[in-house]
């Protein structure tokens, strides 16, 4: 294996030199990819009958495209669309009708395909251990993702439409794109034009006050936006990966906002953008200094003897960790909890897997130990390479080849907003939940005390994402076998993101089974009923039954914990 990785490690680097999105491969070394692509081809070439058989197929596929095209050529001169095309017809990037009724452009595309099958099929020879093929996987589909014709000029019909269309100003435009990212964006095309947000103005935007800091975070306390508001505050748990306004991120597309408008009292915790100097903070030091010291900040405000807890993602980790640490404790303080988007067992993290192996993370843990922290731009670049064709050569062609420029999307604008992990922390948690998955297995230690969700006996409502690559939603629904309480589990259209950005409007919909939870997934889903509308209908509904009566507004802060800033505060800007 030391061999292989350093094969690896000079492939990377003369891909980096090649073009600037192969400098994504030396980015993401410490996960071994290349290294496992070539443990994979070695098992394959082990296999001699599976790898030539791939090869003869390859062969014979590559011999037919010369004659279909011949076949399309004719068709079209008689008057006839190309129809059909097999891959090229089902793939978005070949959308452009040149593909099928062009032989040239057809003869490419079925090339291109046919070559993507070759892979698939070697890769099926070269199958061994579980990670090592999810790696040579995820590394195999980045390359086929490179190696596509539409990422290329003079094999884009649409770019040369285009080109020729504009007398070549898409070209010129294209290249002082691609200079512009080389020189500024590390090579890697831009995602979203940042420069129409403003957070406090169109983003994070809903009206507030800041009520308490620490080192760690600061706790906003919304202006209530109805007369009356229910007795049970909510506190917003959000994940310190990325910033936490993406649970209030633009007016009407605030899921914070939509609460507060639904009669409910709402804090949201804005974690601290970690340097180097927080390096040695805990996993212990987030629960106890972030919503445990936020509950207490609440109740000295509100009164209120209860308050519910909305977790998103690792925030929702956070929040179960919180509810077992506080049931153990016999601190009754949390009413019901909503975990979205978050993953308890890590049994079956999905793609992410391959990224948090023995070996990667120590490698991870040795780079984390010289710089203090894991850099945000590097998760951002391991999250894009899960989906390389949506995220990153989609804007190959719409920013360098077509010449536009990147869209100006909230969400997109959020997801630039980078922040860092604390190397303490971080390799806490990858090696308690995603090596040792600690925390469904009822061993999890913090402060000291053992964590078991099964004494956690809140009401729950769990929101899952039916295109969530980060959290599966089959993964997010084993939580309903983990906690005490009574469980609500609701699937989302949209994603990772798009499943919780999800305002209600005539695209959304959510799916719900009637009680009890099946053990599995995939019989919930058999049993489930799909509706039209947002979930965040359903969950105003379920949690309007636990909030308490109505009540007047509680003030903007206390005599302990006044007002200090607007939201949404300083923390967010860091």
């Amino acid at each position: 294996m030391d061999g292989m990785g350093k094969a690896s490690a000079v492939g990377e680097d003369a891909m980096a030199a090649v073009a600037p999105e192969g400098g994504l491969f030396a980015r993401l070394d410490p996960v071994s990819f290349g290294s496992s692509l070539l443990a994979v081809a070695w098992r394959a070439a082990l296999h001699p009958y599976a790898a030539s058989g791939a090869f003869w197929q390859f062969g014979a596929s590559l011999a037919k495209i010369g004659p279909q095209a011949a076949r399309r050529w004719v068709a079209h001169g008689a008057g006839a669309n190309g129809q059909g095309g097999g891959p090229l017809a089902k793939d978005k990037r070949f959308a452009d009708p040149t593909w099928r009724d062009n032989p040239a452009f057809f003869a490419i595309g079925q090339a291109y395909f046919t070559g993507v099958e070759l892979a698939n099929d070697l890769l099926a020879a070269g199958r061994g251990d579980r990670m090592t093929d999810a790696k040579a996987r995820l590394a195999s589909d980045l390359i086929l993702a490179a190696l596509a014709p539409t990422n290329y000029l003079a094999t884009n019909p649409a770019a040369l439409k285009r080109a020729f269309e504009t007398g070549g100003a898409s070209v010129v435009a294209g290249t002082r794109n691609f200079l512009d990212d080389l020189r500024h964006n590390r090579g890697m095309p831009r995602q979203v034009d940042t420069t129409p947000f403003e957070i406090g103005r169109n983003l994070a935007a809903t009206p507030g006050k800041v009520v308490f800091r620490n080192d760690l975070m600061e706790l906003i306390q919304y202006a209530p936006q109805t007369p009356q508001v229910r007795s049970v505050p909510v506190l917003a748990s959000p994940p310190w990966i990325n910033k936490y306004y993406i649970m209030d991120l633009a007016p009407g597309r605030s899921f914070l906002e939509w609460a507060i408008t639904h009669e409910r009292t709402v804090f949201a915790i804005s974690y601290r953008n970690p340097g180097p100097s927080m390096s040695g903070v805990t996993l212990d030091d987030y629960l106890v200094h972030g919503p445990q010291t936020a509950l207490d900040v609440i109740t000295d405000i509100t009164g209120a003897p209860k308050t519910d807890i909305i977790g998103l993602c690792l925030g929702g980790a956070l929040t179960a960790m919180l509810a077992a640490y506080l049931a153990e404790k016999g601190d009754g303080r949390l009413g019901s909890i909503t975990l979205l988007n978050t993953l308890l067992d890590y049994s079956d993290p999905g793609v992410l897997g391959a990224f948090t192996d023995e070996v990667t993370v120590a490698r991870l843990e040795r780079q984390m130990q010289e710089q203090g922290v894991l850099e945000g731009r590097q998760m951002a670049t391991t999250f894009d390479a899960l989906r390389p064709n949506d995220l990153i050569f989609n804007y190959v062609v719409s920013n360098w080849l077509l010449g536009q420029d990147p869209p100006a999307f909230d969400i997109l604008a959020w997801n630039s907003d980078n922040t860092r992990m604390p190397a303490t922390m971080h390799a806490f948690y990858l090696r308690s939940l995603y090596l040792r998955n600690e925390l469904a297995r009822g061993v999890m230690e913090i402060m000291g005390q053992r964590l078991s969700l099964a004494d956690v006996g809140n009401d729950v409502y769990v929101v899952g994402a039916i295109n969530d690559h980060i959290v599966p939603w089959p993964a997010s629904y084993k939580t309903t076998g983990l906690m005490g309480g009574d469980v609500r589990y609701v699937l989302s259209s949209g994603g990772h993101i798009a499943g919780i950005v999800n305002p209600p409007g005539p695209k959304p919909w959510y799916e719900v089974a009637k009680p009890p939870n099946p053990p599995a997934a995939q019989q919930w889903r058999e049993e489930a009923e799909q509706h039209s509308g947002s979930w965040w209908e359903d969950w105003a509904r379920w949690a309007g039954r636990r909030a308490g009566r109505r009540v007047e507004p509680p003030p903007m802060g206390s005599e302990k914990y006044p007002a200090i800033a607007d939201a949404p505060g300083s923390y967010v800007h860091g």
